[in-house]
């Protein structure tokens, strides 16, 4: 029932012209923002620890463009999942696509630093096509069976390795000595006990050193890349230049490796803000001196 459902809601939705559809989201975006206020004063208080210089309109506004474009974002979701894939695919341009041949061309695979930036889902659907080589995805397992056999299935059939997070090492590694390329997922907040503490707009972030440990055990480079969403309603998935592994595996030189990684990830979340998924919970673990 709940697939039926599901299904039948997709092609509702597919079936709209795109700017309706476009229209429907950003209603449901406005909402989510002024109606619900879905963790409004949490992101509001964050976005003024992270933006001190900025007045509380702007934060309000970052706020609001988020809801926009997280509301957005399913909006597409559906409607690739209605069929309507193609025409999502013919609105996106791939910047840096020459990065990932360069790092491939070592024949070490290459790890993908993703974030909760733009539509990373739609991303994730286009990645094999867009990189030309087969990748492979840590997921985490959702909560209803039903729907996370539906999701994954939508993913192994745009030609991705869906692995769960739980045990996922090893399946990594193995794709890496395939030379496939392997997202990674950086910018969420881990427990004190499974992170390392590094700068995020100035306060301290656990955030997993895992990326830095593989990339120096494998020899496989880190390449940033980060899907936004322009005004004229494309996609641009820019490629970063990619970040040599880490020469050991010393705690020392992962802390200052994860802290590169998170600093571009910050660069790009000031340059646009709106895009970033501020409803996670990102500082939530604390270092342990602060209690």
């Amino acid at each position: 029932m709940i697939v039926w459902a599901l299904k039948k809601v997709a092609w509702l939705v597919a079936v709209l012209p795109p700017a309706m559809a476009e229209a429907l989201a950003r209603h449901w975006g406005w909402m989510l923002a002024h109606v619900l206020r879905f963790r409004r004063r949490y992101v509001l208080t964050t976005l003024a620890q992270c933006f001190p210089d900025q007045p509380v309109s702007a934060h309000r506004a970052i706020y609001t463009g988020m809801c926009t474009q997280q509301a957005i974002n399913l909006m597409e979701l559906m409607r690739y999942a209605g069929g309507r894939d193609a025409e999502l695919g013919s609105r996106l341009d791939m910047h840096g696509e020459e990065v990932v041949q360069q790092a491939l061309a070592r024949g070490h695979g290459a790890l993908i630093m993703l974030a909760h930036f733009g539509n990373y889902d739609l991303m994730g659907l286009y990645a094999a096509t867009l990189f030309h080589y087969p990748v492979t995805i840590i997921t985490k397992i959702l909560k209803n069976p039903t729907v996370n056999r539906l999701w994954s299935g939508m993913r192994r059939k745009a030609g991705l390795n869906v692995i769960y997070s739980h045990n996922a090492y090893r399946a990594c590694v193995r794709a890496l000595k395939e030379n496939g390329l392997v997202g990674f997922m950086f910018d969420q907040n881990r427990p004190s006990n499974h992170g390392v503490f590094v700068d995020f707009f100035g306060r301290p972030a656990s955030t997993t050193p895992g990326l830095a440990f593989m990339s120096a055990q494998t020899g496989a480079p880190v390449i940033p890349a980060f899907m936004r969403r322009t005004p004229n309603g494309r996609h641009v998935l820019e490629v970063k230049p990619l970040l040599e592994p880490p020469p050991d595996r010393k705690p020392e030189t992962l802390l200052a490796w994860t802290a590169t990684y998170t600093k571009i990830i910050e660069a790009e979340v000031r340059r646009y803000p709106d895009q970033w998924l501020w409803l996670h919970k990102r500082w939530k673990s604390r270092p342990p001196a602060a209690g």
